[in-house]
């Protein structure tokens, strides 16, 4: 076999690596997540409403892809589509809401995904603008 020593060695040497990969993926996501996106925090209806998680969203033509901040997965972690989804009320958040979201909050209880959104008084203009502005439906008259 070997030393304690070297094997202590190769130990470090490959939690330092692993570490090191950690910090990049998170670095990676972080700068991404920054360019060019609005802070929105999410809770999702359908697991009761457990917990808000805050995020940065990107609009990509028809979709609104939300991505988590802490979290180390490439792609984002919702993605609503602006055909499937509609308002059902709009509400200021509760004193105890208020801590887990951006300043200025107003929650947005959605149908189609069943989601809730909280997002500040200028995110919420240009998502209801997105909304809004969905082109007519697509249909081809010489569809076969």
């Amino acid at each position: 076999m070997g030393s304690p020593v070297v094997w202590f060695v190769v130990a470090l040497g490959l939690l330092l690596v692993a570490a090191l990969l950690v910090a990049a993926l998170a670095w990676r996501r972080l700068r991404e997540l920054r360019v060019g996106g609005i802070d929105v925090a999410l809770r999702a209806s359908k697991d009761g409403g457990r917990g808000w998680h805050l995020g940065v969203a990107h609009y990509r033509g028809e979709e609104f892809a939300w991505y988590r901040v802490l979290s180390l997965r490439s792609g984002p972690n919702w993605v609503i589509n602006r055909r499937e989804v509609e308002i059902a009320r709009r509400r200021e958040p509760t004193t105890a809401e208020a801590y887990a979201m951006p300043a200025g909050s107003t929650v947005l209880d959605l149908t189609g995904p069943d989601l809730e959104l909280a997002m500040g008084r200028d995110a919420l203009t240009g998502f209801l603008s997105w909304l809004e502005s969905a082109p007519p439906g697509r249909s081809v008259p010489w569809a076969s």
